[in-house]
């Protein structure tokens, strides 16, 4: 599978927030913990919709967790 565009930075902000696990994650925003797996290698690009849950799950702008092409900060 090719790795998309869109980079994000889930499993670093996973780990400060009290090391949450990959379910735990899953489980707030609504999708399977493949899902985040995918998320998490860059094997699946989120919708809208999920991205901004995400994004709310940490409390953070949607530019903080997510990033388009190699932007590595954070």
């Amino acid at each position: 599978m090719r790795k998309t565009l869109v980079g994000n930075h889930i499993r670093k902000l996973r780990f400060h927030y009290d090391e949450m696990t990959q379910q735990q994650l899953a489980d707030k925003v609504g999708v399977t913990r493949q899902t985040i797996v995918a998320l998490e290698k860059g094997n699946y690009s989120p919708s809208l919709e999920l991205a901004f849950r995400i994004a709310h799950a940490f409390n953070l702008p949607l530019e903080e967790v997510f990033y388009y092409g190699d932007n590595t900060k954070l």
